[in-house]
C-alpha cells in the first residue's frame, strides 16, 4: 500500500556525527507494520536507541519492536516514537515521529429516508462520512451520474454534504454520496437519498441564506493554499462575492482559494451572498503563523580547559519560537556556572565535564526545530613541537622587536624567559605580555644573546630557545631634494645610504604613491648600479610629482622623499564661450588652464570657417592679449560664414595645446558694399535691351551671402522715380529688358543686394535701343524647276528712314500637311531647293534687321511634280503669284542659296 516519507537531517561537525532521521508513515498496510530509518554517520560509529513516547524502548522485552541496523520496525504503531545516536562524543536526539495508519470504513447498511421540498425551495443533503483517519474529499452521484457543481450546486470539502440553493424538476432522483481517502485512495459509497417535490405549491422568492460558512478565526501556515467555503440558499439563485476589508474582491464562486500563503494575505475576508430579494454576508478572520526556521545556528566549540563558552541560537517564527537546550540528549537548566537565556548558553569556566553534545531547540506551537553542536574541551600541557621560537631573530641597534612563544597549551600557562642562564627581569625597556611574547625596546648591542621561553601549566613544562641577533641600523647619508626643472630636461635624485655590510639591501623608488616600472617606464626612469640614485630623462609635465626612495633590509625600513616641480608651456585655456556676434566681429571669453608653474604671457585666438584651411590666426582688439586679459574682440570677419574659436596660451618657455573648440556660430549678413563695374547695355529686337556688368564682391562675400542684382531702368523723357526695376536670380551678371520702345533713349543703374538691403549704385548708362524692322515684305516672288529643282527669285526690300538696315531676309518652308516649319537665311535675293518628294510646299520669304524681322511675303503653293521628264517652265508673276510643274524625286528636300 502507499506510504510517506519524511526526511530530518542534522549535521553535527568535528569528530561527533551526523544524524540523518528517515520515518516511513505507514498509510495503508496488510501487515500493519512501519519502518522508521534512523541514519547516523560519527566516527566513532555511533550506538542507536530508540524511545516511546519518552521512555527508552525495550527490544528484548517486547515483540512488536526490533532494530536492524539502527532502523526501528514496530508492529501496530498508534505512539510518537525519538531516534537517540551516541557515540564518546555525547548524544543527540531527532525530532518526534507520531506514527497513525490511514483508514476509511464502510457506511453502515441501512436506507436513508425521502427528502421533500417545494420547487424553488433551497436543500442540503447530508452526507455523514463513517469513522476514518486521513483526510477525505468528497463528490454525489445523482442517478447514477457524477453530480456536477455549478452555481446552484456546491460539495462541501469540509462536511461533505451537498447544497442545492434552489430546487428545480430536474432535481428530482436519487443522491449518493461517494466519500474517498486520498491517502489510501480507497472509496466508498453511501446509501442512496431520494428527492422529491411536494404538491403543495412552488416557493416563492427570498433573500440568501448562507449554510456553508468558514469559521471567524482561520490560523494559516506560511507556504501553504488555505481554501475558505461559503455557499448559500435562495430563490433566486445567489451570486458569490468574497472581498477583504481593504475592499479587493475575489472570484465569484463558493471556494476562495489562496496559494503560497504570506503574511500580507492575512486578514478579514467577507462571502457576500446576494440576489434580487436582498444579501448577506458571512465574515472570518485569516491568521498568519509560521513554524520555527533557523536564521542562527550553532557551531562546534573546541575551548581550552578553565575558559569560557559561549553559544546564540536564533529562529524565526510565528509565533515566535521558546527555546530550551539539551546536552546529550537531556534538558540543560540554569545552575551554578551554566546560564541559559532564551536562545543563548553560557558556560564559565569549563571543565571536562561540560565537554559533550548540545543541542538548540526552537519550538512554537506549530513545529520543532532542532541545531545540534559538539563542545570539546581541551587540557593538554605545554608543548613546543609544532611552534618553536624562532632559531634566530635580527633587529637594529636602537629598534624594537617581539620575540613569540606560543606553545599548545590547555590551560593557559605561566611564561617565564632566560637570557642564556639568567631569569629576566621586566624594566622599563623588557616586557613579557599575556600571551607570553616578550617585547624590547631601544635595543642595544648587549641585548644579542640566546632566548629562552618557558611555559607551565599544572599539566607540565616546556621550553625553546632562540637567538637575539642585533646589527647596525641603516642610514640615509645623501637624501633626494627637492627640484625645480623645465620640460626636457634630465636629473638625478640622489640616494645614498650607509648600513651593516652582512645584510642585503634593496632599493625601490616610488612616484606619486605608485612603484616605478623601470621596464615598463624605462624611456624616461634609470635606476644607477652603483647606488639608489634615479635618473630622470627628457622630463615632462607628467612627471611632476613626490618622489619616495626607499631602503629595506631584513633588519630596518627607511625612507627619504622629494618634490619635483615641472615648468611647461601652458596647458589649454578652458570654457572658451562667444558672448556676442556681429557680421564682422565676435566677443570672446575664456578661463585660464594651468601656468604649469611659468605664467602666462600672452594668449592668442584662432578661427577655423568651412573655407579656411585649418586653423588660422585672427586678428583681435586689443591686438596683443596679455597673460590677465580673459576677453577679447575679434575683427575683420567675414558676413554670414560660420565661425569656431580656440585660444592657444604662451608662456616664457614655449606655446602650449589649444584649447578645445568653442561652439559654431554664424556673423550675421552684412550689405553689400561695392558697386558693380563695366555696366553696358544694346542688342536684342527693337523692344529688348541685354544689360551686363561685372560684379566686384569679395570670394568670401559671394561664397558666404545670397548676393543678387538690381537693375533699374527708366526712358529720357520719363523721371527717374518712376523707374522700372528688375531683380536677378542668383550670381548673374547680366540680364534682359523686354516690352520697350524702340529707337529710344533709356537710363540704367546696377548695384547689389542680399537679404540685408541694397548695396550702393553704379554710374547711370545711357542706351538706346533699335530701329523698328522693314516694314515692306519682299516683292516679284518668281520661282521655277530646272532639273528637280526650285529657284526662286525676289525684289530687293528697302528700308524707309525710320527703318533698321535690311541684312538679309528669311525663307520659311514646309510640307502642306504639316504644321512646323524650317527656316533659311541668306543675304541675297534668290535660293534654290530640291523636291524629295511628290509633296506639296508651302513657302513665304522676310527680310530681318537689327531691329528684327520685318513683314512676311504671302504663301507661296508649289505644288507636287507629277512626271520625272517634265519639261522646264517660267512664270514670271506679280506678287503673290503662282507657278506649276509637275515632276517626281526621291531626293531629301534642299535648299541651295544662289
Amino acid at each position: 500500500a502507499g506510504l510517506n516519507l519524511l526526511c530530518i537531517t542534522i549535521f553535527c561537525l568535528f569528530t561527533s556525527f551526523i544524524f540523518i532521521f528517515h520515518v516511513m508513515f505507514p498509510l495503508d498496510s496488510e501487515e500493519k507494520k512501519v519502518k522508521l530509518s534512523c541514519e547516523v554517520k560519527g566516527n566513532p560509529k555511533p550506538h542507536i536507541r530508540w524511545k516511546l513516547n519518552g521512555t527508552d524502548v525495550d527490544i528484548g522485552m517486547d515483540f512488536r519492536y526490533s532494530v536492524v541496523e539502527g532502523s526501528l520496525l514496530i508492529n501496530n504503531p498508534n505512539k510518537t516514537q525519538d531516534c537517540i545516536a551516541t557515540n564518546s562524543f555525547g548524544t543527540i536526539v531527532s525530532r518526534e515521529a507520531k506514527l497513525q495508519f490511514a483508514y476509511l470504513e464502510n457506511f453502515k447498511p441501512r436506507t436513508r429516508s425521502t427528502v421533500s421540498v417545494r420547487q424553488g425551495q433551497g436543500m442540503v443533503l447530508l452526507c455523514g462520512p463513517p469513522a476514518h483517519s486521513g483526510e477525505l474529499s468528497y463528490a454525489w452521484i445523482f442517478n447514477e451520474y457524477p453530480s456536477y457543481q455549478d452555481n446552484r450546486r456546491f460539495v462541501s470539502q469540509e462536511t461533505g454534504n451537498l447544497y442545492i440553493a434552489k430546487v428545480e424538476k430536474s432535481d428530482v432522483g436519487n443522491y449518493t454520496c461517494v466519500v474517498t481517502n486520498t491517502v489510501t485512495n480507497q472509496k466508498v459509497l453511501g446509501p442512496p437519498t431520494p428527492l422529491i417535490l411536494r404538491n403543495d405549491g412552488v416557493m416563492g422568492e427570498y433573500e440568501p441564506k448562507i449554510e456553508v460558512q468558514f469559521p471567524e478565526m482561520v490560523p494559516t501556515a506560511k507556504g501553504t493554499t488555505v481554501k475558505l467555503e461559503c455557499f448559500a440558499l435562495g430563490n433566486p439563485v445567489p451570486t458569490i462575492i468574497w472581498r477583504r476589508a481593504d475592499g479587493k474582491r475575489h472570484k465569484s464562486n463558493g471556494i476562495l482559494e489562496i496559494p503560497n500563503f504570506q503574511q500580507e494575505d492575512a486578514g478579514l475576508y467577507e462571502c457576500v451572498a446576494e440576489n434580487s430579494r436582498g444579501k448577506n454576508v458571512a465574515k472570518g478572520q485569516l491568521t498568519f503563523y509560521a513554524q520555527p526556521n533557523w536564521s542562527q545556528k550553532i557551531n562546534d566549540i573546541h575551548v581550552a580547559i578553565e575558559e569560557n563558552v559561549f553559544w546564540e541560537c536564533k529562529a524565526n517564527g510565528r509565533p515566535k519560537p521558546t527555546y530550551r537546550w539539551l546536552k546529550n540528549g537531556e534538558p540543560l537548566l540554569t545552575r551554578d556556572r551554566i546560564h541559559i537565556e532564551q536562545g543563548t548558553l553560557n558556560i564559565t569556566i569549563v571543565n571536562l565535564s561540560d565537554a559533550g553534545m548540545y543541542q538548540c531547540v526552537a519550538e512554537n506551537k506549530h513545529g520543532v526545530i532542532f541545531s545540534s553542536a559538539e563542545l570539546s574541551v581541551i587540557a593538554v600541557g605545554p608543548d613546543f613541537s609544532r611552534t618553536l621560537l624562532k632559531r634566530v631573530t635580527l633587529v637594529k641597534v636602537g629598534g624594537e622587536v617581539v620575540i613569540e612563544c606560543k606553545p599548545k597549551a590547555s590551560p593557559k600557562p605561566v611564561y617565564t624567559w632566560k637570557k642564556g642562564r639568567d631569569v629576566l627581569k621586566e624594566n622599563e625597556r623588557i616586557t613579557i605580555s599575556e600571551d607570553g611574547s616578550l617585547r624590547i625596546i631601544n635595543v642595544t648591542k648587549s641585548d644579542a644573546g640566546s632566548y629562552t621561553c618557558i611555559a607551565t601549566n599544572h599539566f607540565g613544562t616546556a621550553s625553546s630557545t632562540g637567538n637575539l641577533v642585533v646589527k647596525d641600523p641603516t642610514k640615509v647619508m645623501v637624501p633626494p631634494s627637492s627640484m625645480d626643472v623645465t620640460v626636457g630636461e634630465s636629473i638625478v635624485l640622489p640616494c645614498q645610504v650607509t648600513h651593516d655590510h652582512s645584510l642585503n639591501i634593496v632599493f625601490t623608488w616610488s612616484f606619486n604613491g605608485r612603484l616605478i616600472d623601470f621596464d615598463r617606464d624605462g624611456d624616461h626612469f634609470e635606476r644607477q648600479d652603483s647606488a639608489g640614485d634615479l635618473m630622470i630623462r627628457n622630463i615632462q609635465l607628467k612627471h611632476a610629482g613626490k618622489y619616495v626612495c626607499m631602503v629595506q633590509t631584513s633588519v630596518d625600513r627607511l625612507s627619504a622623499a622629494a618634490d619635483l616641480i615641472v615648468r611647461g608651456p601652458p596647458g589649454p585655456p578652458e570654457a572658451v564661450t562667444i558672448d556676442e556676434i556681429t557680421d564682422t566681429t565676435a566677443q570672446l571669453s575664456w578661463r585660464p588652464g594651468p601656468d604649469n608653474h611659468s605664467p602666462v604671457t600672452m594668449y592668442v585666438i584662432q578661427a577655423r570657417t568651412p573655407f579656411s584651411v585649418g586653423w588660422q590666426a585672427v586678428n583681435t582688439v586689443p591686438e596683443l592679449i596679455d597673460g590677465k586679459t580673459f576677453t577679447a574682440t575679434v575683427v575683420g570677419l567675414n558676413p554670414w560664414v560660420e565661425y569656431e574659436f580656440r585660444t592657444v596660451a604662451a608662456n616664457v618657455i614655449g606655446i602650449g595645446e589649444p584649447s578645445r573648440p568653442s561652439e559654431k556660430r554664424r556673423t550675421e549678413e552684412a550689405l553689400p558694399e561695392v558697386t558693380p563695374a563695366n555696366v553696358s547695355g544694346g542688342g536684342g529686337s527693337k523692344s529688348e535691351l541685354v544689360i551686363t556688368w561685372e560684379s566686384r564682391l569679395s570670394f568670401h562675400f559671394i561664397l558666404s551671402s545670397f548676393v543678387f542684382s538690381q537693375v533699374k531702368y527708366w526712358r529720357h523723357d520719363d523721371k527717374e522715380e518712376n523707374a522700372r526695376k528688375i531683380r536677378t536670380i542668383g550670381n548673374q551678371t547680366s540680364t534682359k529688358i523686354t516690352n520697350l520702345k524702340g529707337s529710344a533713349l533709356y537710363h540704367l543703374a546696377v548695384k547689389a543686394y542680399n537679404s540685408a538691403g541694397t548695396g550702393p549704385s553704379s554710374a547711370t548708362v545711357n542706351v538706346t535701343t533699335r530701329k523698328p524692322p522693314p516694314s515692306q515684305p519682299p516683292g516679284n516672288i518668281i520661282w521655277n524647276s530646272s532639273d528637280s529643282k526650285i529657284i526662286l527669285n525676289w525684289d530687293q526690300v528697302k528700308a524707309l528712314d525710320n527703318e533698321s538696315e535690311v541684312k538679309g531676309y528669311k525663307v520659311l518652308y514646309r510640307w502642306s500637311r504639316q504644321s512646323s516649319t524650317s527656316v533659311i537665311e541668306t543675304n541675297k535675293t534668290s535660293v534654290e531647293l530640291s523636291l524629295p518628294f511628290d509633296e506639296d510646299y508651302i513657302i513665304e520669304i522676310k527680310p530681318f534687321s537689327d531691329g528684327g524681322d520685318g513683314s512676311s511675303s504671302e504663301q507661296i503653293r508649289i505644288p507636287k511634280i507629277s512626271s520625272k521628264n517634265a519639261s522646264l517652265s517660267f512664270f514670271p508673276l506679280p506678287s503673290p503669284c503662282l507657278g506649276r510643274l509637275v515632276t517626281e524625286s526621291d531626293w531629301p528636300l534642299v535648299f541651295i542659296v544662289v
